[in-house]
């Protein structure tokens, strides 16, 4: 899932202020726990302005999950345009220092255990993972690493760093741990 726009590019500045708020408020207090009479208020609109740009609360969680994938994913091709081999390292630091919120752990994590299976937002929280995960044994296999199963070095460093990044808001020392043992796994002995 690569973005293909940038977030709220065809939003009116209503709409924006409305997303704006709600992916603050779905990230720190949580996608159930924020109506849209809280969102409306906080964005300085109605509710009615909300369900004319959104038509739904569901609509404007797909949309805060649409955006957060694409704002992540294109500041890391960004970060790969000059990036050293291996440059799975750069996806390392994409999770490490990116500047989207995580200290309360992995937004799409946070909202998967908050989502109903048949929820759309929810297929984009696995097509953004997928990506990655896609991502990183791509770089893997074009830096030439992971022997004959780049595809199964790829696994332990997706799973590496989304521990990280899970337990981010836990404990920080986690995620830099993570990143410590991906540097081990990928850069050569020296």
């Amino acid at each position: 899932m690569a973005p293909t726009t940038s977030p709220g590019a065809d939003l009116t500045p209503g709409a924006r202020r409305i997303l704006e708020t709600a992916s603050e408020l779905f990230y720190r207090r949580g996608i159930h726990a924020v109506g849209v009479d809280t969102i409306a208020a906080e964005s300085g609109v109605t509710k009615r302005t909300l369900y004319d740009r959104f038509g739904s609360k569901d609509a404007l969680v797909v949309a805060y999950l649409r955006g957060r994938h694409e704002q992540w994913w294109g500041r890391l091709q960004e970060r790969l345009v000059d990036a050293d081999a291996p440059r799975v390292l750069a996806v390392v630091e994409a999770y490490a220092h990116d500047p989207l919120p995580v200290d309360r752990g992995c937004g799409f994590l946070n909202a998967a255990a908050e989502l109903p299976t048949e929820h759309a937002g929810l297929e984009i929280v696995r097509e953004h993972k997928r990506a990655v995960r896609d991502l990183l044994e791509r770089l893997l296999r074009e830096d030439g690493l992971g022997g004959d199963d780049p595809a199964g070095l790829a696994g332990h460093v997706f799973l590496l760093l989304e521990g990280g990044v899970a337990h981010r808001g836990v404990d920080p020392r986690v995620q830099e741990r993570a990143g410590e043992l991906v540097r081990a796994l990928v850069e050569p002995a020296g």
